[in-house]
């Protein structure tokens, strides 16, 4: 029963996991023909042949599934008590977003912006490991790493916007007629913002110093990007987006000192310092 929780990436602006999660097992789950008259099984002696292994091994773990394990660990550290995130504008601030920002963002950008909201509604980490070159194959711990991330960020956000409950853009001005369809929840703070912009700062704390100026810039400015396009998509309002991006710095403040995050943030790193100098990558096909 525990297959269909692979489809949280549906739930808006809050699950990412959809884009992060084949990325673990060194071989176990692998989809592999076998013949029907004559199964690999029946070749002689290979049934009697059991491997002494004990345990299921984290290194088979996929990255989706050992994320949730962090954040159960994660759920222990009170981290209610730590993260501080100041109530949003009252309603007249809230009108004001969409008359100065929202509706004009809607006229003049929406249209070009379309195919990016699109693409971005149910899963973005894509964009961050494409701007990154990583794959799954070559950068498991990385992909670890950003699957902890995303469902960590997913748990705190919604801790805050049931808190808060504050109305969608949408609802206040249904004239906005956000092209794809509203999150069936609150809307500060943005998922969206504050899972991207905890990426970029997972990425940048993985990367080699000789890249984490340039490419953490980069990262940053797509994290932005991938929030501001929720905007013009009249599905947040830009308080909600730089809510986002403080509630990341206070989630990742918590969790680089939880102990298996950072112990897959230590594999990221080395993962990283490998390809710096030329390692990384070479796979014969």
């Amino acid at each position: 029963m525990t297959g269909d929780t692979g489809d949280t990436g549906d739930t808006g602006d809050t699950g990412d996991t959809g884009d992060v999660g084949g990325s673990g097992g060194a071989g176990v789950g692998l989809r592999l023909p076998d013949r029907i008259d004559l199964p690999f099984l029946t070749e002689e002696g290979v049934a009697d042949q059991f491997i002494p292994q004990h345990e299921f091994g984290e290194r088979n773990w996929a990255a989706n599934w050992y994320a949730w394990c962090v954040l159960a660990d994660f759920g222990t550290t009170s981290w209610q008590t730590h993260i501080h995130v100041k109530p949003p504008p009252d309603i007249d601030a809230s009108r004001k977003e969409i008359e100065c920002t929202l509706q004009p963002m809607a006229l003049d950008e929406r249209a070009d912006a379309l195919g990016e909201i699109i693409a971005q509604a149910s899963g973005f980490t894509r964009y961050i490991t494409a701007v990154l070159g990583a794959t799954p194959r070559e950068y498991p711990a990385t992909f670890l790493v950003l699957s902890i991330a995303n469902l960590v960020a997913a748990m705190v956000v919604m801790y805050f916007k049931r808190k808060f409950d504050r109305p969608r853009p949408s609802q206040l001005c249904p004239a906005l007629l956000p092209p794809i369809p509203v999150p069936g929840h609150a809307s500060y703070p943005s998922g969206h913002s504050t899972q991207a912009h905890l990426f970029a700062l997972c990425a940048r704390h993985m990367l080699p110093k000789s890249r984490q100026h340039a490419m953490g810039w980069v990262l940053g400015k797509l994290a932005d990007r991938i929030a501001r396009n929720r905007e013009i998509a009249g599905l947040h309002y830009p308080s909600d987006s730089c809510a986002g991006v403080a509630l990341a710095a206070q989630i990742f403040d918590i969790l680089k000192n939880e102990s298996k995050f950072a112990a897959a943030m230590k594999r990221a790193q080395a993962e990283w310092e490998h390809s710096e100098y030329g390692h990384g990558g070479d796979h014969a096909d």
